[in-house]
């Protein structure tokens, strides 16, 4: 059923999940669009300076990663609510790498960069993340290529800009479990930590990813150094998806159910 252009039939698609979704009702929708995963690989100690101590470093086959994920948004509202195109729907950036916390496989966020002054203040105070506002335009042209440019505007954190263009040469198909290509986006849940250093999670869920393979030239991309962490002079692994619908939960301390 499609109502407000969101996929609620998405929440029947539950065979491929981890972990059952919660018992709780879930409280949020979005819908991510023309989604770039830019990877790189980088040094485990590295990161281990920049991640919360009771949060175990994720890696795969021994190698950690970081990323760089630029896309758009939309249906981003509370359940139950209508989205409204002034407040539901602009450009996200985030930055993030992977995290077990007892066991479990999460996500950890350096940054997020978002247009909407409002969605940044209601998420640094109610969920804990690490939002700034951003001035940022997403424009595609007629040869398939997404241009995407960001410049953080906020007077917390470190400057950061991004200027890249990218698109999807390859067809559409689910990672394989147990490949990095799965390691590095099928995520059911982040991990974050308040002002006192308490640990919590957030449980989301969507259908697999319906990944592409990209390519993309990246003209500036600061993002990770804003965050204390320099990306390796190495060709990022960049995957790309068109569109996924979300559903997310909310906040949990660590150790809760």
């Amino acid at each position: 059923m499609l109502q407000n252009d969101f996929n609620y039939s998405i929440l029947q698609d539950t065979a491929h999940r981890p972990w059952p979704m919660p018992e709780s009702p879930w409280l949020m929708t979005q819908t991510w669009h023309d989604l770039l995963f830019a990877h790189w690989p980088v040094d485990l100690a590295t990161l281990r300076d920049h991640v919360p101590p009771g949060f175990e470093i994720d890696t795969f086959d021994g190698q950690a990663w970081i990323g760089v994920v630029p896309f758009r948004m939309t249906n981003v509202a509370p359940r139950g609510v209508p989205a409204l195109p002034w407040i539901s729907a602009f450009p996200e950036l985030n930055v993030r790498t992977y995290v077990r916390v007892d066991g479990r496989p999460g996500v950890y966020f350096f940054s997020l960069d978002a247009t909407n002054p409002v969605a940044v203040g209601v998420a640094r105070t109610l969920v804990h993340l690490p939002y700034f506002t951003a001035a940022m335009e997403v424009e595609p042209d007629a040869n398939g290529w997404i241009r995407y440019r960001s410049r953080r505007t906020s007077h917390k954190g470190a400057p950061a800009e991004f200027q890249a263009r990218y698109r999807p040469p390859g067809l559409v198909a689910p990672p394989l479990v147990g490949t990095l290509d799965s390691f590095l986006t099928e995520r059911y849940c982040l991990f974050t930590v308040d002002g006192s250093s308490r640990a919590f999670r957030l449980e989301i869920h969507h259908p697999p990813w319906p990944l592409q393979t990209a390519e993309a030239v990246f003209t500036r991309n600061t993002m990770a150094d804003a965050a204390g962490i320099r990306l390796p002079a190495v060709q990022p692994l960049l995957h790309f998806s068109k569109r996924q619908d979300m559903v997310a939960w909310g906040l949990t301390p660590e150790g809760g159910s």
